[in-house]
């Protein structure tokens, strides 16, 4: 935190000026919110993941049986904001340059030619991601991580704002291919998603046998919009005592006996990674952002936190034979936290 961030150095004026400055970028996030919620019905929950993904440049593991709007919700979003939007179905016979791009061999001028792939847009529906090998898996995560794709001996700088979202199907696992905890870490968040309720899928029913069919998305905002909405989400306010909040989730896995769940050590075989202390701050300010909050609040940490480390734990067999899951685990370390 710079000094110019620290409230107590301008006490009249920091939070005042910060507040303003997010009430007025939090129309432009409604207005956004508006427009995606023409077609998308009932999802809320997973359109909030994908802004607080976007306003944290980070990415997203999402979990749930097929017919869930996922590729729905980002082209939509892409739409609304007037950016690129690619979705590549993962096979097991599918190779890294079917992802990233290859060189083309010109026979009239005798040299190569870079050929881009699909990974080259500004949202990227990763769809069933296990579903690929790990030379696949990896060039793709290589993409999300460093922000280019090496063709041949040239480097492509990819565009932004950059949104990965891979889904996996909880329900098929014939032949597919786990992903090595190392790289599902790289997702800032994994996300679970549920059916719709009885109102909400009539609606969806409605919308698909109308004559009218869907609504027409119009862009609302810009990729430039984006961008600026990230420059202020690392502006929101984050106080130390919730950092230290932030800092005692995230130990509590790896240590459990610190915080009196010691029970937890035959269950818990690794803890959180420090990317979980990094996404899970930068998470709570951009809920905070989009709830047109200058500042974090314990309830910004509490709702977002299970999202950003549910695929940062790993279990013993001694978890799975008394029936422990990861939900069931960090409910308990939530719950026996103090909150400041």
């Amino acid at each position: 935190m710079t000094e110019n961030e620290n409230p107590s150095l301008q006490p009249s004026t920091f939070l005042q000026e910060l507040g303003g400055k997010v009430s007025e970028q939090h129309e432009k996030i409604l207005l956004l919110k508006r427009e995606v919620s023409k077609v998308i019905v009932g999802q809320s929950y997973m359109v909030d993941r994908l802004l607080i993904a976007l306003l944290c440049n980070g990415h997203i593991l999402l979990e749930g049986v097929p017919g869930l709007a996922k590729t729905l919700a980002v082209k939509t979003l892409a739409q609304a904001l007037h950016v690129d939007f690619n979705r590549v179905q993962f096979t097991p016979d599918l190779l890294p340059a079917d992802i990233t791009g290859t060189q083309i061999f010109d026979q009239k001028t005798g040299g190569f030619s870079v050929r881009k792939g699909p990974a080259f847009a500004n949202f990227i529906l990763a769809d069933e991601i296990n579903r690929a090998p790990a030379k696949v898996q990896s060039a793709l995560l290589e993409a999300m991580q460093e922000r280019q794709i090496t063709i041949g001996d040239e480097s492509f700088v990819l565009p932004e704002p950059y949104l990965v979202l891979a889904t996996m199907n909880p329900i098929d696992q014939e032949g597919t291919y786990s992903l090595p905890e190392a790289q599902v870490d790289r997702f800032m968040m994994k996300v679970v998603l549920g059916y719709p309720t009885l109102e909400q899928e009539r609606q969806i029913l409605r919308f698909n046998v109308s004559s009218e069919g869907f609504p027409v998305i119009q862009p609302v905002l810009s990729g430039q919009d984006v961008l600026t909405f990230r420059a202020l989400t690392k502006e929101i306010y984050l106080d130390e005592k919730i950092e230290k909040y932030i800092l005692d989730l995230v130990i509590a896995t790896r240590t459990p006996d610190q915080f009196g769940l010691g029970y937890m050590d035959a269950f818990i075989s690794y803890g959180c990674s420090p990317r979980a202390t990094i996404n899970l701050a930068m998470a709570a300010k951009a809920h905070a952002f989009i709830q047109n909050r200058a500042f974090v609040v314990p309830d910004d940490v509490r709702a977002i936190a299970i999202d950003v480390m549910r695929h940062r734990i790993g279990l013993t067999y001694e978890a799975e034979a008394e029936g422990m899951d990861v939900i069931q685990i960090l409910n308990k370390i939530i719950g026996r936290i103090q909150v400041p």
